[in-house]
C-alpha cells in the first residue's frame, strides 16, 4: 500500500498526521497479521529510533477513538489492531493464536447507531473462535504419522 493511503485515512479520519502517526497507520495496512502493540514496536523501532512502546499504545488507542483502525480484544491474554475498517469476522485459532479475517461470512453493518432491548448500539465486532485449517492440517498428519 502507498503512503498516501496511510496519509488520507488518517486525514478522513480527523487525526493529524505525524511521521509516527504514519509509520503505524502503514504498517497496520501492510500488516494483515492483526498486531499487538509490541509487534509494532518492535518492527517499527529499527527504523525510528525515537518510536517508544507508549507513542505505539497511544497512537492505537487514538486510531481506535478515531474509528481509522479497529482495536480486537478477542483474546483475553492479548489486544491486537485492524487496519481494515470494511465490516469483517475475525477468527481466533485456540491453537496457534493466529487472527483471520473472514470476508466471506455474513456480519452485521451497523449504518447508524441504533436501539436494542432499550440499549444502543454503537459498534458492532463478530468472533469465531476455534481451530484454523493450518493447525487442522498439522494435528491431522500428526495423527496420521
Amino acid at each position: 500500500m502507498k503512503e498516501s493511503e496511510a496519509y488520507n485515512i488518517l486525514v478522513n479520519s480527523g487525526i493529524r498526521p505525524s511521521v509516527q502517526r504514519l509509520a503505524i497507520m502503514d504498517y497496520l495496512l501492510n500488516h494483515k497479521t492483526h498486531p499487538t502493540v509490541d509487534e509494532i514496536f518492535i518492527a517499527l523501532g529499527k527504523k525510528i529510533t525515537t518510536l517508544s512502546r507508549t507513542t505505539v499504545y497511544n497512537t492505537l488507542r487514538l486510531f481506535a477513538d478515531h474509528r481509522a483502525a479497529q482495536m480486537l480484544t478477542i483474546d483475553e491474554r492479548r489486544v491486537c489492531y485492524d487496519g481494515d475498517m470494511r465490516p469483517h469476522v475475525h477468527f481466533l485459532c485456540e491453537r496457534c493464536g493466529k487472527v483471520i479475517d473472514l470476508f466471506d461470512e455474513p456480519v452485521p453493518v451497523l449504518t447508524q447507531a441504533r436501539e436494542v432491548n432499550g440499549n444502543l448500539v454503537i459498534d458492532t465486532q463478530l468472533y469465531y473462535r476455534g481451530i484454523c485449517a493450518e493447525c487442522q492440517c498439522k494435528e491431522k498428519n500428526i495423527l496420521n504419522n
